[in-house]
């Protein structure tokens, strides 16, 4: 027989109803207040749960935030790299939208929330990147791009792509008013 056998845990039992409630109040709360405003409290009070019932799940709000976001609750229409033919214009146009995604107010803390939430889990890093594809969708039009001789056979995509959110991260993690060519100037420093 288990060790667990018969011996009840303490405390509530973990609800994946509570925890769905949990995660969709994070991702309307964020939407209306944004992720400096948003606090455990008013999550808790949202989602009619405790605190307590929230700590049970999360170690803290930035994990919490990452798992609204991996399950498509806090940013359903997350930016997608389009394909028009043109991979520097493509890429321009990415890196712009998430560059005008996390400029709006209240979104300025998304970022910096992510990268807490993945330093204090590897685990959530992982299932962030899994989940937005990033390295996986970036990856793959770069790829296409190297094939259809828009860019050099002797790419390292991976590099070039972590190179490309890197240096997003990095900008967005200054805190500053973002120059209206950044998006430009990033995917233009990577190419050449």
């Amino acid at each position: 027989m288990p060790a667990s056998a018969g011996v009840r845990r303490r405390g509530a039992v973990r609800s994946e109803e509570a925890r769905i409630a949990v995660l969709g109040a994070t991702g309307r709360l964020f939407a209306t207040q944004g992720y400096d405003h948003l606090t455990i409290e008013g999550i808790a009070a949202e989602a009619g749960v405790s605190k307590q019932t929230i700590y049970r799940w999360w170690s803290s709000k930035s994990a919490v935030v990452a798992d609204a976001l991996i399950e498509d609750k806090l940013l359903p229409d997350h930016p997608v790299v389009p394909d028009t033919g043109d991979i520097r214009a493509d890429l321009i146009a990415w890196m712009q939208s998430l560059i005008d995604l996390v400029a709006q107010p209240g979104n300025d803390g998304l970022v910096r929330s992510l990268v807490a939430a993945a330093c204090e889990s590897p685990d959530i890093g992982t299932r962030l990147n899994d989940a937005l594809g990033i390295t996986a969708t970036v990856s793959t039009r770069i790829e296409a791009a190297v094939a259809a001789g828009q860019l050099p056979a002797d790419l390292p995509v991976m590099e070039f792509v972590r190179a490309l959110v890197g240096g997003f991260v990095l900008h967005s993690l200054e805190r500053s008013e973002p120059a209206p060519d950044i998006a430009e100037r990033l995917v233009r420093a990577l190419l050449h």
